[in-house]
């Protein structure tokens, strides 16, 4: 029997927030951690974007809400100002389904710091969800009120972590009252991560949700070489060749983002750019623009890969293969969710085979494609060389095995089928030469040329 949201007994409001959003069946980080939640217990969660970790502290969480107390009760740290008013939306809109007020606020940087300090003295938000530093100043002005905190939720702790805002969330976490529901939700737990969660958790129940595949199934995987081709112009065929409906690009660096998206624009397309130095403000504002589908193409830098969820993305482009090969799954993830065909393609040059072998080892299939015309066709297998010497050695290997069998007393019968399969592998090795000796002269002559 299929689980269902009802097995976690929510309130009535949370139900029907889920039916609005056609949330039917929980995931299974859901299912592992939402009744554990329920019980009041710390958590560490492991599980990949895009697994439905927003949904398993809220709900719970929200299902403890008592609306009729003037105090927060919840405390939601998100490592980036997009990512928190992501979550800030999720509990709005489960908020909104609520018959008594459930307050949801979301406090950010690059927002007016007096107003929320002024707006907090009159009344307290249920739920505060904001990036550390702005929690951290608004606990410091006395103005908003976590000592009351029942809940305390670290979201992307990794990505707090590489961005060097763990300080902040630690002073956070040292001021919040010692009986605390701790929940940390994490891609990675990496060993710098450690010491603070044994510092504030005891006895946490883990969880690690291992992905059944690095990508999903409904992505398409793609490998384009752009050898002796100019970058820029193989993203502008990508993006005009099958009409992408929302397209991301993905770059290393906010120069090489600002590169590829005034090439695009010189060539009339309406691109939309994210990267870190876009004033916060302009950066809503944009993303605004881009969830109205006002922009078909957007340029990114990785603070979009983790940061920023965008719907209804068909086709993510690596314009370069990422530093961090973490993040070639975090971008990937950006398009092919909740079963939704995607296409990802990744471009790459000579110099990028090693990355390109380590994505590999990942457990992630890539196919190769090639540019023809204004047509994206099947490419050769950048390894064919490889193992065409390793077929032909273990041809080799083979005959040797077999020529040692033929030379001890056998009985003539066997001898005699063992020399055909020798004669048999003979030929094939002949053809295998013929058909090289003909590629070999076939290029000399083109040379010649």
């Amino acid at each position: 029997m299929l689980a269902t949201f009802k097995q976690f007994n929510l309130k009535p409001f949370l139900e029907a927030a889920l039916e609005d959003k056609g949330f039917k069946t929980p995931t299974e980080v859901q299912e592992k951690l939402i009744p554990v939640i329920n019980k009041g217990k710390s958590v560490v969660g492991q599980s990949q974007t895009g697994s439905g970790k927003t949904h398993t502290f809220l709900l719970p969480l929200m299902n403890k809400i008592d609306p009729t107390k003037d105090e927060v009760q919840v405390l939601i740290t998100a490592p980036s100002r997009e990512l928190a008013n992501q979550i800030f939306k999720a509990a709005e809109q489960l908020a909104s389904f609520s018959n008594d007020a459930v307050r949801v606020s979301a406090f950010v940087g690059g927002t007016d710091k007096k107003r929320q300090i002024a707006k907090l003295q009159n009344q307290q938000p249920h739920v505060a969800i904001g990036t550390p530093g702005r929690i951290l100043d608004l606990m410091n002005e006395k103005a908003l009120g976590t000592h009351t905190a029942t809940a305390f939720v670290v979201d992307e702790a990794d990505m707090t972590l590489d961005l060097g805002f763990l300080e902040d969330v630690d002073k956070i976490a040292s001021s919040l009252p010692s009986r605390l529901q701790m929940l940390v939700f994490s891609a990675t737990i990496p060993e710098n991560l450690k010491p603070f969660l044994k510092k504030y958790m005891e006895n946490p129940v883990i969880e690690h949700i291992k992905p059944k595949s690095i990508i999903s199934d409904s992505i398409d995987n793609w490998l384009i070489s752009t050898k002796g081709k100019n970058n820029n112009q193989v993203i502008h065929q990508l993006l005009t060749t099958g009409q992408p409906y929302l397209a991301i690009v993905f770059a290393n660096t906010k120069q090489r983002v600002d590169e590829i998206a005034n090439y695009l624009k010189a060539q009339g397309l309406k691109v939309a750019k994210i990267h870190g130095d876009i004033l916060p403000r302009e950066r809503k504002r944009v993303m605004k623009q881009v969830q109205n589908l006002e922009f078909q193409y957007v340029v990114a830098t990785d603070l979009a890969a983790r940061g920023i969820d965008i719907e209804g993305v068909s086709h993510v482009i690596n314009a370069e293969v990422p530093n961090e090969l973490d993040f070639f799954i975090h971008r990937v993830g950006r398009t092919g969710r909740n079963g939704m065909k995607g296409t990802a393609i990744t471009l790459y040059e000579p110099n990028d085979e090693n990355a390109i072998n380590e994505i590999e080892k990942l457990g992630i299939t890539f196919v190769p494609k090639e540019i023809k015309g204004k047509e994206i066709i099947d490419g050769y297998d950048r390894n064919r060389r490889t193992k065409r010497d390793k077929s032909r050695k273990d041809l080799d290997i083979e005959m040797i095995g077999l020529v040692k069998k033929k030379k001890k007393k056998i009985k003539p019968a066997y001898k005699k089928k063992i020399g055909w399969v020798i004669a048999d592998k003979e030929r094939q090795t002949r053809k295998i030469e013929r058909r090289a000796q003909a590629r070999a002269m076939k290029k000399s002559k083109k040379t010649k040329r």
